[in-house]
């Protein structure tokens, strides 16, 4: 089986580099179309075929996508490949566009339910459709999101993207180095968010950043009323063009909580920095599974709003906590309840550890896709 895979970034994505790699251990022939970037090299040694041009429908470029959307087709006509899958709406926009007449089955692995939160995405994303597309969904919600938008169930799979669980492995050392570092004593309470910084998208209505930083630091004001040594580390740094963002949010968080909001910028010990803090919070107003996976692995107690695929792992009380979204009095309620039930913490660090272990599997999820495979062919054949 020979499958060719569209990606619009060679920056980051590492769970497209473990499915791919995954799925050449199941047989599968993968190539892959990407932009130049630090990716390319790391998919080559995993043993995909590489061509590097940007597949992605450009909005604020047009008059590039003829040129693209000529290479896709050619590559296509040259790879032969028995299925196209695309991981990104830029780039399934721009393969139905470039493919028409080539009858070829295209699979559209949805990354993160926001697109279909939009009412003129989803149209786009449902009009441009034909009878050889699919839809591979990365968590509950986009699943049945797209059977309320008449997708019949046959066309829509569900597919994780897997974490590898050795990634996160790290015990909590017994020197706190970074509570160290913060001025701390040992039995404060540190929290962790660690998400980059996308600037709000006016035309998506959105007034605040995607990840909720801005939540999070009104929720830690409040909080701070009744724990005033309280801090929250923010690792992560501008994504693209968001530097004046990132930059407003350190100002906002400067005002409101003073000292207790430090910003670490781009890390790349996350793994480690995880088991040193006491709370993991992941605030999106719209998400997949996001970071929630890797502070489950990590086995640090995990607090995420309830959006998208987050409660397909975290089950409020269970296996952690779940607050509305865009609500920072939630957010600050389930701080004080992880601050004052330390007990519970560790029970629901267990329970959310197997939960983890179970769905984000990586061999299990390449598995989900290749049976997905599977399906379509037989399906059109």
């Amino acid at each position: 089986m020979k499958v060719l895979h569209i990606l619009k970034t060679s920056i980051g994505a590492s769970w497209a580099l473990r499915q791919t790699t995954q799925l050449i251990k199941l047989g599968v022939d993968v190539h892959l179309v990407l932009p130049h970037g630090p990716m390319v090299e790391k998919y080559q040694q995993a043993g995909v075929k590489t061509y590097t041009f940007d597949p992605a429908l450009s909005v604020s470029k047009p008059w590039l996508n003829i040129s693209r959307a000529l290479k896709l087709r050619a590559l296509v006509k040259q790879v032969q490949p028995d299925i196209i899958h695309s991981h990104f709406v830029a780039t399934s926009l721009l393969m139905r566009i470039a493919l028409k007449g080539i009858n070829i089955p295209q699979i559209f692995h949805v990354p993160g339910p926001l697109h279909l939160e939009h009412w003129l995405f989803r149209t786009l994303d449902k009009i441009t459709a034909s009878s050889k597309d699919y839809w591979l969904a990365s968590c509950l919600w986009t699943r049945e999101k797209y059977h309320q938008l008449g997708i019949k169930p046959h066309r829509v799979g569900l597919a994780y993207y897997g974490v590898n669980e050795d990634d996160f492995a790290f015990e909590k050392p017994s020197d706190n180095l970074l509570k160290e570092s913060l001025a701390m004593a040992q039995e404060d309470f540190l929290i962790i968010m660690v998400a980059y910084f996308y600037a709000p998208k006016r035309y998506l209505g959105q007034t605040r950043g995607l990840k909720g930083h801005e939540d999070l630091i009104d929720a830690v004001a409040i909080v701070q009323q009744r724990y005033p040594n309280i801090k929250c580390v923010f690792v992560g740094g501008p994504w693209g063009n968001a530097a004046h963002y990132f930059d407003a949010v350190k100002s906002y968080s400067a005002k409101k909580i003073g000292a207790s909001g430090v910003f670490l910028g781009t890390r790349t010990d996350v793994a480690q920095l995880y088991p040193q803090c006491d709370l993991a919070v992941h605030p999106s107003h719209s998400e997949n599974v996001g970071g929630a996976v890797e502070s489950m692995y990590a086995k640090v107690p995990t607090l995420t709003t309830n959006v998208g695929g987050f409660p397909d792992l975290v089950t409020d009380g269970e296996t952690g906590y779940l607050a509305e979204k865009q609500n920072p009095q939630a957010l600050a309620d389930k701080i004080i309840q992880a601050i004052e039930q330390p007990i519970e913490r560790k029970r629901l660090v267990n329970n959310a550890y197997r939960k983890v272990r179970q769905v984000m599997n990586v061999e299990h999820n390449a598995k989900q896709v290749f049976d997905f495979y599977q399906q379509v062919l037989s399906a059109r054949q």
